[in-house]
Formats: structure tokens, sequence, C-alpha cells
């Protein structure tokens, strides 16, 4: 993908002095192998103590997304690293801090978790709604593993609205079978499950956006 050339290069805030003619970022490094080091320590990793519950669990409306991140060949992943990004139940993107440190009640639209060694993920959350006319409500998913040079990005749609989901953009543009990879299925106790898969026949759709190495 082409990048527009930067031509106001600073540093600090403040102008570089003879800038080089082309500041392209350099390409993206594989994510391993610490995943194993920083899964084990929550305090001063990167998965860290209340990640995946942006709610607590005795919220009257939380909500449990969760399921498993296979390989090409369906294997699960033991060391893959998910992160969540969603609009509260209005619609509206949050905009408060503390996602690092969870205080019970500013809820931030953001989580993070590493999957355990069955490849399993498990998010506490507010379900979102439509973040606009025309849209499907979603989630945003970024996936991390070892291998992937750069992070992954897809989305999980709540699945109960079929009209809305007919009239999403970014569905409507996807033949019927790869929607579905993008369409979480609702249990019977309530819970969202949505399973990712990073190759094969089942692959799931992931996105590209501008200015993001792929």
């Amino acid at each position: 993908m082409a990048r527009e050339e930067l031509r106001t290069p600073v540093s600090r805030g403040r102008t570089v002095e003879n800038p080089p003619a082309d500041l392209t970022p350099t390409p993206g490094q594989t994510i391993g192998p610490f995943f194993g080091y920083a899964n084990a320590h929550e305090e001063v990793g990167l998965p860290y103590r209340g990640g995946p519950e942006l709610v607590s669990r005795a919220h009257p409306e939380a909500s449990r997304l969760h399921g498993q991140v296979y390989d090409g060949a369906g294997d699960v992943i033991p060391d893959a690293m998910l992160e969540i990004w969603q609009a509260d139940p209005q619609g509206r993107i949050p905009e408060k801090t503390g996602s690092l440190n969870r205080d019970g009640y500013t809820f931030t639209g953001w989580g993070r978790q590493a999957v355990d060694r069955l490849g399993t993920y498990s998010f506490t959350t507010l379900e979102p709604g439509a973040p606009g006319q025309g849209h499907a409500p979603y989630f945003l998913m970024v996936i991390f593993a070892r291998g992937l040079l750069n992070r992954l990005f897809t989305r999980v749609y709540l699945p109960d609205d079929e009209q809305a989901l007919a009239g999403d953009p970014l569905l409507a543009s996807l033949p019927v079978e790869r929607r579905r990879t993008l369409i979480a299925t609702r249990l019977d106790d309530g819970s969202l499950h949505h399973d990712i898969r990073l190759q094969g026949d089942r692959e799931t759709v992931f996105l590209a956006y501008p200015g993001i190495e792929s």
C-alpha cells in the first residue's frame, strides 16, 4: 500500500533539521518470543490484572464475550493476546482514562487478555450500541500472536438484529459465507461466543487500515 510522504517531520514537538526525504515507518517486527514471560507476570507484563473485565461481573448489564483462537491447521493457539475496543451501549465511543487501573465503575471501552493454554479468551463487558445510523453494533478486536509480523484487526458483530446486520456497509461488502466469520453466536446463557481463525477454510475476515502495515 502506498504511503503519503510526511513533509513536516517533528521530534518532541520540534521540527527536525535536515529531515530525510522519506519518513515511511519501518516494517513491524514479530511479537515473540516474550509472551510466556509477559503472561506469567501480570503485574509487569502486557496482560494486567483486570484487563478482560471492562465491567464487574456483578454489573446488571454485564455480558460475556468468549471463544478460542485457532491456527490454519485447526489447532488452538496457546499464547495469543487479544484486545477489544468498543462503543458503550448508547453507541458512544468512551473517552475516559483508567483502562490500566480499573476502578470498578468507569467504563473505558477497552480490554486486553492473553488466551489460556486451550486458546480460550473471555471478556466481561457491556454490549455495544450501533456506532452510527446504518451500522450494526460490534466489538473491534485486535489479535497479537507469535509469528505475526503485525497485529491483526477484525470485528465481532452482535447477532441479534438481522436488519442492522444486512444493512451494515462492511458486512454488505463481503460474500455471505465470509460475513459469518464476523458475527458472534448468542448462547443459551445469553453470552456471546466467537472463535478467531487465523487461516484455513473458515479464516476470519481481517481488516486493513490506511497507514497501518498488515
